[in-house]
C-alpha cells in the first residue's frame, strides 16, 4: 500500500482502494484551511487515477470530524466579507468535489460528526457508521447555518427532516441517523472495517465505467425534465451496451463467468 504525505491527512492507495483519514485527533478531526486544501488535493488526485476505483473516508481517534475548528473560526470572524467568501468557497469545492468524483465513496463514520463533518459524510455515497457515533448539525446554536454542507445534507435526509434538523441543532443517534436516511448502516464499532470491507468488495464486482455513468446519472437526472430525461437515458444505455465494458459484463453474464474487471484483491487493509 502506498501513502503520501500531508500534514492534516492520511492518504493510503491499496489495491483499487484509496483511504483517506482525517488526521487532527487533538481537535477531533476538526478541519481548517490546511485540510480543506490537503482534502480537495487528494480527492481531485484519486479523481484521475485509474487505479483507483473506490474511495474510503474516515476519521483517526475518536471522531469522524467535530466540525470547524475553534481555533481557525477565532481567526475568520476578524476576516473581510471577500476573505470569508473566499474560504466559503473552498469548502463549497470540496464538498461539491467528493459528491461529483466520478467513482464510489464510503464514509467509515467511526465516531462523532458535527457541522462540516456531517457535510463530509452527505457527500458520500454510503454510510457506515459506528453505533456509538453521534451526529450533530449545531450551527443555529451559535448564531450560523449550515450553508455549504446544506444541498447535500438536504439531498440525504429530505426537506422534513433538515428542517427540524437545521433549526434545533439536536443531536442525532447513530440509530436514528439511520432511520432518517443520513446513515445507510449501522454496526457495532468492532465490526466497522468488516462491513466497510465488505461493502468494497461489492462495489468491486461492479464494473467501474458502470458505476461513473451511475453516479453520472444521480447528478443529472433530478436537474432534468422527463421529455430531456427520456433521451439522455436513452443515449446513455445504448452507449454503455456498446463499450468494451458493457460487451464484456453482458458475454461473461451470458457464458456464466466472472467479468474481466473482477481480478484477485490483494489491497484488503483499512488506514
Amino acid at each position: 500500500m502506498t501513502e503520501k504525505k500531508y500534514s492534516t491527512i492520511i492518504y493510503k492507495k491499496g489495491s483499487q482502494r484509496a483511504f483517506i483519514a482525517l488526521n487532527r485527533t487533538e481537535v477531533h478531526n476538526a478541519f481548517n484551511s490546511t485540510m480543506i486544501s490537503e482534502m480537495l488535493d487528494v480527492f481531485r488526485e484519486i479523481r484521475d487515477d485509474a487505479s483507483v476505483r473506490v474511495i474510503v473516508l474516515t476519521g483517526k481517534g475518536k471522531s469522524f470530524c467535530a466540525g470547524a475548528d475553534l481555533n481557525w473560526m477565532r481567526e475568520i470572524i476578524h476576516y473581510s466579507y471577500d476573505r470569508n467568501l473566499k474560504e466559503s468557497l473552498e469548502i463549497a469545492e470540496l464538498l461539491h468535489t467528493i459528491y461529483s468524483v466520478p467513482k464510489p465513496t464510503i464514509a467509515r463514520v467511526n465516531g462523532t460528526a458535527i457541522g462540516g463533518g456531517v457535510g463530509f459524510l452527505s457527500a458520500c455515497d454510503i454510510v457506515i457508521a459506528a453505533s456509538t457515533a453521534k451526529f450533530g448539525l449545531s450551527e443555529v446554536k451559535i448564531g450560523l447555518i449550515p450553508a455549504a454542507i446544506s444541498p447535500y445534507v438536504v439531498k440525504r435526509i429530505g426537506e422534513s427532516k433538515a428542517r427540524e434538523y437545521f433549526l434545533t441543532g439536536e443531536r442525532i443517534s447513530a440509530e436514528r441517523g439511520e432511520k432518517i436516511g443520513l446513515v445507510n448502516h449501522v454496526c457495532p464499532y468492532e465490526g466497522l472495517d468488516r462491513e466497510v470491507e465488505n461493502t468494497v468488495d461489492r462495489l468491486l464486482s461492479s464494473g467501474p465505467d458502470a458505476m461513473a455513468s451511475c453516479k453520472e446519472l444521480l447528478f443529472k437526472v433530478p436537474q432534468i425534465s422527463l421529455e430531456e430525461a427520456r433521451e439522455y437515458t436513452a443515449r446513455m444505455i445504448a452507449n454503455l451496451r456498446i463499450s468494451d465494458e458493457g460487451q464484456e459484463g453482458m458475454a461473461a453474464f451470458l457464458e456464466k463467468r466472472k467479468p474481466a474487471w473482477m481480478v484477485e484483491d490483494k489491497g484488503k487493509k483499512n488506514v
